[in-house]
């Protein structure tokens, strides 16, 4: 199963794990946001942390999407949106 399927699938409980873990705005980027993703592609997220908040936040809102998706999944802050890598995955970003 591509892992845009599996997301499909399980959007709503997505965006529950985010916000459970005291993150905001989850977006999608990369291959799966291009729907361009096979079998085995990872999933790439960009959300949005509190003022206070720790890539322990990260961390574990990647170990629960990944275990109800079953793959790999990648969770970034956005926290420079004037980064070069904003720059380079802004065009991909959709709404999870």
């Amino acid at each position: 199963m591509r892992p845009s399927e599996a997301l499909e699938r399980h959007r709503d409980e997505v965006r529950a794990i985010v916000k459970r873990f005291g993150a905001d705005n989850p977006r999608l980027f990369g291959s799966v946001a291009r729907g361009e993703d096979v079998e085995g592609s990872d999933i790439d997220i960009l959300v949005d942390l509190p003022a206070d908040g720790s890539y322990r936040q990260v961390f574990r809102i990647e170990d629960a999407i990944s275990e109800l998706l079953r793959c790999k999944v990648e969770v970034y802050p956005a926290d420079n949106p004037h980064s070069r890598f904003y720059e380079r995955i802004a065009d991909d970003l959709r709404p999870i």
